[in-house]
């Protein structure tokens, strides 16, 4: 058996794989929030977002681990288009599952649907991956820890679509993504963990490209595209934030155009005691309210003599 190394770089691949994981998340959950608030084309635009999201932010995850895949007396090499096919089944099997939930009337049993299948798709999408591998020597998994690996897949993706469903604060929604991110990347380790390898010594040449030639630039590029994209729609509130926003600024803020108007047929009485001459008094702003009178002699009390 060959020896694997899942962390060529130390932490820097968990770590950076961790952070595309929660990105995405971020993004994918962010987007079904707005979804969940719009109608027709403008709804299924966002779950296409999210789908898109999800999926891609899950895949950057699994290859920017996989740079820190070795194994032992054999060099490591990727089919191009069983990659770039993980990928797209990735975005497809999420997208099942985050328009189930989008578009599900009954929202248990749509969540039930959507978290079963994108969690099907966030392990395809990992051993759809792993198939992509060329080496020297045959690969096989324990089955235990490969059905380990889809329940937390699962599990996760539900955990994710119910966030998306119930939490909407930008805060919350952040902390979820933490959340899910740690769970896709606990999933990708745990299935990773299931694979053995028995290396088979040969001087033949392997097809396929390096991670370094094919993966690192693609996931560079899609990890750059999420995080842009998920800083500018986490930054622009929703309608109902606005509307929320708007709301709040209102029953804060005083109200400088409040006027005190004497009612027709009332005259004011000057600071002096003297009354008006059946002028009308206004206030602006906070400062005391003046006394109305009504109009016509003004009782002085008895007359003296």
């Amino acid at each position: 058996m060959g020896h694997l190394d899942h962390a060529a770089f130390g932490w820097l691949t968990p770590v950076l794989s961790y952070a595309m994981a929660c990105i995405g998340a971020a993004l994918g959950l962010r987007c079904t929030v707005r979804a969940l608030d719009a109608t027709g084309r403008s709804r299924r635009n966002w779950l296409l977002t999210a789908a898109s999201a999800i999926g891609t932010g899950i895949w950057t995850m699994h290859f920017v681990a996989m740079l820190g895949f070795g194994v032992t007396g054999t060099d490591v090499r990727f089919d191009v288009p069983l990659t770039i096919l993980s990928l797209l089944i990735a975005i497809a099997v999420v997208g099942v599952g985050v328009f189930a939930v989008g578009h599900g009337g009954d929202r248990g049993r749509s969540l039930l649907i959507g978290g079963l299948t994108t969690g099907i798709g966030v392990a395809s999408m990992h051993y759809m991956g792993m198939a992509a591998l060329r080496l020297h020597g045959r690969v096989t998994y324990d089955p235990v820890l490969v059905a380990l690996s889809v329940g937390i897949a699962v599990v996760a993706a539900t955990a994710a679509l119910w966030a998306a469903l119930n939490i909407h604060a930008p805060t919350a929604v952040a902390l979820a993504s933490l959340v899910m991110g740690a769970a896709v990347t606990s999933m990708h380790y745990t299935g990773m963990f299931a694979v053995e390898v028995e290396v088979v010594p040969s001087t033949a040449g392997l097809p396929g490209v390096t991670a370094m030639q094919f993966i690192f630039p693609l996931a560079v590029g899609l990890g750059s595209y999420l995080f842009i994209t998920s800083a500018f729609v986490a930054l622009s509130p929703t309608a109902k934030e606005r509307a929320a926003y708007a709301s709040a600024e209102r029953l804060t803020e005083p109200d400088e155009r409040a006027v005190d108007v004497a009612p027709p047929g009332f005259r004011t009485q000057s600071p002096e005691g003297d009354p008006g001459e059946g002028t009308t008094h206004t206030r602006t702003g906070h400062g005391p309210p003046s006394y109305a009178y009504p109009a016509g002699p003004v009782d002085t009390g008895p007359a003296r003599s």
